[in-house]
């Protein structure tokens, strides 16, 4: 793979940077990292590559395979690694992150929470996506259309490729990201590559006018590296080690339908009729269909057969996969809680395995976030609201059993927070507060007399 290290060692040769940029998407493209994460955009997509390239085959009595082109070949892929990564996700930034000061959320734009989603997604999925602070908002790339150049010395992002094509009788375009601006290039079909752009700065400073039109007047960089990365766990896809339990559990399921389809059908056992050929079989057949019923001479017998197939052995297999493949993704089984009134403590406890797999997870988002917000020159902190299923009269039941001990305000943030409003506490709060204030105004002073009483006394 090529490097940063290498990139600084071209000099200013732009001819040789321009080939750098081929051999380095290239290199990128073959790389088990890549392929690996091209794959897992096929199952997040709902298509497994491995059941679409399977192929029946029959073997004649010398051996030789044949393509089966008459039994049922249905591939059924299941949407679990989709299901997985999303509940992941939005398990830990379904809510939006939260900083402490309110206008954090507004110098970061007001895309950032889906962006951070998207790069989170990606990351899952590739091992590894990438943030890029674009003058006033965040864009995301991804593993497939991204080649990092980390430095050797310390292994830090240092500089990177973005490339795109949309077909390939169509340009292919590339942008190399430095620390001090980026270069745009293309090479168009039967052609070199070339410079699109000039390097620039990544903030410009412009002018309009009727005249010249849009003029750059200046420009000036970030303190840092304007790209950040966000790794997963392990630095490595989700579909590493899961994939081939997910494939097992596809080619069963298919498997199963495709005997039943082979199966499903009924047929005729014609006794005492050796005269009749395939012609006089068929033509039975088709009378059979149409009028439904048999006209027999002499002693021919016609008897009616249905095969049953054993799908019990296959269900029991599909469970067992189903049951591997949660405990696999550490992901939450809703069908465990959904059965009955599970209390909190069993929702507690099926929730562990996914909130210990957040847990890890949420350090590299969080270390991603503070990246950005460095080079944006933001000094917060971002938090997190996980996204939970609640037996929600027993978690109030709890809190309004413990209220002597928590203040009103503790109190009131976590009901909403179980209800689901945590986003309207500001505007509850304040609520609250205008309430006890009219209602502190509304009480009497010791001794004065309610319109109430008075009326009484008269």
């Amino acid at each position: 793979m090529k490097t940063f290290n290498d990139l600084l060692a071209l000099g200013d040769s732009e001819k040789a940077r321009m080939d750098f940029i081929l051999q380095a998407i290239n290199e990128h493209k073959s790389s088990a990292m890549y392929q690996i994460a091209v794959d897992a955009g096929m199952y997040y997509r709902h298509l497994n590559p491995t059941i679409m390239r399977a192929q029946k085959f029959v073997y004649d009595l010398m051996g030789r395979a044949h393509v089966d082109e008459w039994s049922a070949n249905n591939k059924i892929p299941s949407r679990y690694y989709f299901y997985f990564i999303t509940q992941a996700v939005q398990f830990l930034l379904g809510n939006g992150v939260s900083f402490a000061d309110d206008k954090t959320k507004e110098r970061l734009g007001k895309n950032f929470d889906n962006i951070v989603q998207k790069a989170a997604t990606d990351a899952l999925n590739g091992g590894v996506s990438f943030g890029f602070w674009n003058n006033d908002h965040l864009e995301q790339f991804s593993l497939t259309e991204f080649a990092p150049l980390y430095d050797e010395e310390n292994g830090a992002l240092a500089a990177g490729i973005r490339f795109w094509q949309v077909a390939s009788d169509k340009p292919l375009r590339a942008t190399l990201y430095e620390m001090d601006g980026y270069t745009e290039y293309i090479r168009r079909k039967d052609e070199d590559i070339t410079t699109l752009q000039e390097k620039r700065p990544y903030i410009q400073i412009v002018a309009q006018s009727e005249a010249s039109g849009m003029e750059i007047l200046d420009g000036q960089n970030y303190p840092g590296f304007p790209i950040v990365p966000l790794f997963n766990t392990n630095r490595q896809s989700e579909l590493v080690g899961s994939k081939e339990t997910i494939d097992a559990y596809d080619l069963m399921a298919s498997a199963l339908i495709n005997n039943i389809d082979d199966a499903n059908l009924i047929y005729w056992v014609i006794r005492n009729a050796g005269g009749m050929d395939d012609m006089d079989d068929a033509k039975f057949v088709q009378r059979l269909k149409t009028i439904h019923v048999a006209h027999l001479e002499g002693d021919e017998q016609v008897d009616e057969h249905q095969i049953d197939v054993p799908f019990q052995a296959s269900e029991v297999a599909l469970d067992r996969l189903r049951g591997q493949l949660f405990d696999d993704f550490m992901a939450l089984d809703v069908k465990q809680i959904a059965a009955g009134a599970a209390t909190a403590t069993q929702i507690k406890a099926a929730y562990e395995p996914l909130n210990a797999k957040t847990d890890l997870f949420e350090y590299q988002v969080t270390e991603f976030i503070n990246g950005i917000l460095a080079i944006v020159g933001i000094e917060d902190e971002p938090t997190y609201t996980r996204s939970l299923i609640v037996n929600q009269q027993e978690m109030i039941q709890n809190l309004v059993a413990s209220a002597e001990y928590l203040s009103a305000d503790y109190i009131t943030r976590k009901v909403l927070e179980i209800l689901g409003d945590i986003d309207k506490v500001d505007e509850v709060m304040e609520q609250k507060l205008v309430d006890e204030t009219s209602r502190y105004r509304n009480e009497p002073e010791d001794g004065e007399d309610t319109e109430e009483n008075s009326a009484v006394e008269e």
